[in-house]
């Protein structure tokens, strides 16, 4: 990849009111506006995975950015309004088109269904994230323009690191490079490389991405609320859950509910599971999992974890935290019709784990 260098230009229209700026700020008019932009840039090579092209309004990130990228600068386009998200990634299967959902942390299925016109924000802006990597898979890389300037900062964060994950596991299939006038994605992103354009350098870095530390405590039932909507399942919760809350500098992110399997000493299972949209694709859901599960194992409890989300599962056989308990591709038989707003899994796909501990 060579050293860059590059014109662009735009005419200048003559007008009243144009002559009337270039007098009253002394601005030099000339028959067109002309900008320069050079970066003394090396042959990146193979050996990177994600790169970051930084810097204020104005610098030329999206004209270097095209000048590196050509077409495989991503181009957002229109969704259809009478179309379901999940219908509108291309002639792709199922699995790779949520999947690729899951990798961006837009991991919610209620909103796969929906039309991208009634989505928040920061659904929308994984979207358009989404469409781009798996289009992005053809080329190898993409180079994604405005990236998180739509989302507010903790968003940006969230969606930087979801992204970084789901490369360095191999889960999304591409390079990617993020241009973008908001520095502080950089750690979260950890990408190899650097161009700052408003110092016109670049630099080989790969950083450590910051902890994330949550707080884990029993709450109220009464905290479901702000999650029940979320779950891709029935919004009721059992008067006789175990509730925990997982908190983020003060923020709310996760809830997980537990109840005891009637009938069998000191085996509890988890019931509900859900991390609010804006943090979704880190892991945050499956650590506060993880940690209740401890707690009940301190307890003397065993804890299973019945789910049809491929990220839940993906995690679960990962993990060696857990066992694998049965497989249902037709989901349950039986229901439990005693248990008050109990919804079965006939129908569903799901896989039952056992949580063992580290």
């Amino acid at each position: 990849m060579p050293n860059v260098d590059v014109q662009v230009e735009c005419p200048v229209y003559d007008s009243f009111r144009v002559q009337q700026v270039a007098g009253m700020f002394d601005v030099p008019l000339q028959d067109k506006a002309r900008e320069r932009f050079h970066l003394e840039m090396p042959e990146l090579g193979d050996d990177w995975s994600i790169g970051l092209i930084v810097g204020p309004s104005g610098s030329g990130k999206s004209t270097v950015a095209r000048k590196l990228f050509g077409d495989r600068l991503y181009q957002n386009r229109a969704w259809a309004d009478d179309r379901a998200v999940v219908d509108q990634l291309g002639d792709r299967p199922i699995k790779d088109i949520t999947g690729m959902f899951t990798a961006v942390g837009f991991s919610s299925p209620p909103s796969w269904v929906k039309p991208y016109r009634v989505l928040s924000g920061g659904e929308q802006f994984r979207c358009d994230l989404a469409r781009a990597l798996i289009e992005g898979q053809q080329d190898q890389v993409v180079a994604f323009d405005e990236f998180t300037s739509v989302v507010d900062r903790n968003v940006a964060r969230v969606v930087s690191a979801a992204i970084a994950k789901g490369i360095r596991r191999n889960r999304i299939g591409c390079r990617f490079v993020a241009v973008t006038c908001h520095y502080d994605v950089t750690e979260w992103l950890t990408p190899d490389w650097i161009v700052d354009m408003a110092s016109s350098t670049f630099q080989r870095r790969c950083l450590q991405r910051p902890s994330i530390e949550l707080k884990v405590f029993r709450c109220r039932r009464s905290a479901w609320r702000l999650f029940a909507r979320h779950h891709y399942l029935s919004g009721s919760l059992s008067g006789f859950a175990r509730c925990f809350l997982a908190t983020w500098e003060g923020n709310p992110v996760a809830f997980c509910a537990t109840l005891s399997l009637i009938g069998r000493k000191n085996r509890w299972r988890i019931s509900r599971m859900v991390t609010l949209p804006d943090y979704q694709g880190i892991g945050l859901g499956m650590t506060l999992a993880e940690t209740v599960a401890d707690f009940h194992r301190r307890e003397g409890h065993r804890l299973n974890i019945t789910a049809s989300h491929p990220a839940v599962i993906a995690h679960c056989r990962r993990s060696p935290r857990w066992r694998t308990v049965s497989v249902q591709r037709t989901g349950s038989k039986h229901t439990e019709r005693f248990v008050a707003g109990y919804r079965g899994s006939a129908g569903r796909a799901v896989v039952s784990f056992e949580y063992r501990g580290a």
